[in-house]
């Protein structure tokens, strides 16, 4: 075929889709089908509104989650865990340390040079592995000794400027991002997974010792010095730059937030008094539950269909792993009820999952003049070719409402934080920096979120 033929049957190909697209929207609008599509997207925004008056009434429900949680173990929905980080770093550390972060579907391995006062991070390697997914719902075993294989890779990478003197092992840091009751700062036992994670026989056991054991089998000549959860590990991070950081949140796969409580504050805390008189605390906000959270059917059905039903709603509700399945949940109904994308419903949209968070991202961030970017995300994910750019600005519309409901619930979740540590408020001729380390895909990439 030569180059004239080629060039016009792509135009005429591009032709017979906008032209199938035209015939859909018109037969929609007929029909008053378009309308019920706006309606179930109208009805959508509506029950996601999160003006003012609501976010300030979800802080205050989280505050009060928050005392309680710190009263005692068992006391509130939200664990308010004790991490036993009771100091945090000054920036004047020196040394070679390792750092291992499980944090959801992918792992980071890292190894970092500190050269001491002034001199910050000399160095710094790092790789990130993806979990397969038949390790997350697998053997505790299988999932420990796969990370441990990396890590061994990892360290067995090193150059000479980071050999050991004999006798010394390697330190790492093991930052652990699922719920956790910790007994000291090197050791805890796993509450629950989260994330899609759902192996049975880990629940109650010490995480560093699953670790130590997999490191034990395959000679790994290494030891967890330092276990914590991941907000605790990114606030340890900000501190060590930034002296005014006292908080940290995590916008990911998941979402989750720590910061630093005074130890008067924690009446469940037993144990010797803390010189620093402060412990920074593990949130779990995820796990927030609240009348005030704007919960919609679609949220219900996700729930329902979780590992964990019941449980992690402010999660479900703010976090990477579950923004674009609300999103497919409201267009698989608009295709089935309002033949939004034609006469049958397209298969992909009923495969759960299937609209990724990255996916959303780019068609809500798509600043083309025909979301062009939308168009082909719905052709390759979804095989859906039919769209013309009005049904496309209601996609965009709809990633919006999810992203920005996300967002706030977000934002409202610091500002409880800020009110249990006395932040809110600035008084009159006060000079009190408040920084939050933030962490996260969700965040990193998400630009409109």
């Amino acid at each position: 075929m030569g180059k004239v033929a080629v060039r016009v049957a792509v135009v005429c190909g591009v032709a017979v889709a906008v032209t199938a697209a035209v015939v859909v929207h018109r037969k929609m609008k007929k029909s008053g089908k378009w309308e019920k599509a706006m309606e179930i997207v109208k009805e959508f925004e509506e029950k996601c509104a999160t003006p003012i008056s609501k976010l300030r009434q979800v802080a205050d429900a989280m505050l009060v989650e928050m005392h309680a949680g710190l009263a005692s173990e068992g006391g509130s929905k939200l664990k308010m865990l004790i991490s036993y980080v009771d100091n945090l770093p000054t920036g004047n550390e020196k040394g070679l340390f390792y750092a291992l972060d499980l944090g959801g579907t992918n792992f980071r391995v890292l190894r970092l040079h500190l050269g001491g006062k002034g001199r910050g991070i000399v160095s710094k390697q790092f790789e990130e592995v993806s979990i397969p997914r038949s390790l997350m719902t697998g053997t505790s075993d299988a999932l420990f000794d796969f990370i441990v294989a990396e890590l061994a890779k990892f360290v067995a990478q090193e150059g000479m400027d980071f050999e050991l003197r004999p006798g010394r092992q390697r330190e790492l840091g093991f930052t652990f991002s699922f719920p956790v009751l910790q007994s000291s700062i090197s050791s805890g036992t796993l509450v629950r997974w989260t994330k899609g994670f759902s192996i049975e026989e880990t629940v109650g056991r010490d995480v560093v010792a699953e670790l130590t054991k997999a490191m034990e089998k395959q000679g790994l000549n290494m030891r967890v010095s330092a276990f914590v959860n991941d907000p605790v590990g990114t606030l340890a991070g900000g501190r060590f730059t930034n002296n005014d950081v006292v908080a940290a949140v995590i916008l990911g796969t998941g979402s989750n937030a720590a910061y630093v409580e005074r130890a008067h504050a924690i009446p469940k805390w037993h144990g010797l008094p803390l010189k620093s008189g402060e412990m920074v605390i593990n949130t779990e906000w995820g796990n927030f539950k609240s009348s005030h959270l704007p919960l919609t059917e679609y949220d219900h059905e996700l729930d329902a269909e979780t590992l964990h039903p019941g449980e992690q709603i402010y999660e479900k509700l703010t976090s990477g792993m579950y923004l674009g399945e609300i999103v497919r949940k409201v267009l698989r109904r608009m295709a089935e009820e309002a033949a939004f994308f034609g006469d049958t419903v397209p298969p992909k949209l009923k495969v759960p999952f299937i609209l990724g968070t990255p996916i959303i991202s780019a068609m809500h961030q798509d600043t083309s003049p025909d979301l062009k970017v939308v168009a082909n995300r719905l052709k390759d994910i979804l095989e859906i070719s039919n769209t013309s750019l009005k049904m496309r600005k209601v996609i965009v519309e709809l990633c919006y409402i999810v992203a920005t409901r996300g967002a706030r619930l977000s934002a409202a979740g610091i500002l409880s934080i800020l009110k249990k540590m006395g932040r809110d408020t600035m008084r009159e001729g006060e000079k009190q920096r408040t920084v939050i380390a933030m962490d996260g895909g969700l965040y990193e990439h998400y630009t409109e979120y």
